[in-house]
Formats: structure tokens, sequence, C-alpha cells
């Protein structure tokens, strides 16, 4: 893995997390977003993430980020204020690199120290690199949610995952 530094993501970090987001918007079905996304709204978001059980983390490499992670509230319904939904993304250009997998292990691990009891995870079944890094870290399948995407002319199959802290 090349030298990374992990660290609590900062208002600064808005637009590197945003790049980041919007090479998967445009490029890949690991979000089912399909327009990109302003950084202003990123800010925003992070702004929403300030409490620690919803850590952001970001991956640097020689000074630029290369990679985010957050956990990020479920429901709003407060019987699942425990439970949150896990989300990493890595720069398309540092794939493979074990990036993925440190940050995914420390925002769990933040997680775990916030309280949080059960962290979920909605993958794209042609996703097959992030669902072999959640099974790796632990997480189990839930089910499958057949034909509830669709991006890029096709429909699309979200695996559920969960893993308990």
């Amino acid at each position: 893995m090349t030298d990374i530094t992990i660290r609590p993501a900062e208002t600064r970090d808005a637009a590197a997390i945003s790049r980041i987001y919007n090479q998967a918007v445009l490029n890949t079905t690991a979000t089912f977003d399909t327009e990109p996304e302003a950084v202003e709204t990123r800010k925003r978001w992070l702004a929403a993430h300030a409490d620690p059980v919803h850590p952001v983390l970001v991956a640097e490499s020689e000074g630029q980020v290369v990679g985010w992670a957050s956990l990020s509230s479920w429901s709003d319904r407060c019987a699942y204020a425990a439970s949150v939904e896990a989300s990493t993304y890595v720069d398309e250009g540092q794939l493979g690199l074990g990036i993925g997998t440190a940050l995914s292990e420390a925002v769990l691990e933040a997680g775990r120290a916030a309280g949080v009891h059960a962290v979920l995870s909605r993958i794209c079944t042609e996703n097959v690199a992030s669902l072999a890094m959640a099974r790796n870290l632990g997480f189990v399948e839930v089910g499958v949610l057949h034909e509830v995407g669709r991006k890029f002319d096709r429909w699309l199959d979200v695996m559920m995952l969960e893993k308990l802290l």
C-alpha cells in the first residue's frame, strides 16, 4: 500500500471529496447518483457529519486527498440511532492499493468508539471489488434487492450487508 495518512475530514476537503465522489457518479455503479455533486453540497454534508457517530475520514498521500469514508445516519427514527450506513470512495487513479480497506477499517473503529452498534452497506452486485472488501471486513450478506436502481440504461441489483460492532 502507498504511504497514506488517515485523518478526520475538514471543510477544506470538500472539493477533493466531491471530486472523488463525482468520479464514481460519472463512471461507476458505486453510487446510484447520476448527476455530479457541487462542492457546496458536500460542505453542507460535512457539517451534518460533525458528531462522533457519523464521522468522515480522508486518506492523504503526498498532501493530496485520495479517498474518503463516512458513517451516515441509516434512518431519522430514534430507534435506529446506533445504526449507520458506511460509504468508502477512492480516487480512480489510486484503486487497488489498499486505501479503501484502510479507510474502512478506520471509520469502523471510529464508529465503534462512538457507540455504533450496526453498520449497514448497500453495494451494487456488479461492484465485485467493494463486495470483496466488505466481506473481508466482516460484513455479511443480508439479501439482494433486485432491479432497484437504474443507471447507464440498465437495471441494477443491490446487495445489503451488515456488520455488528
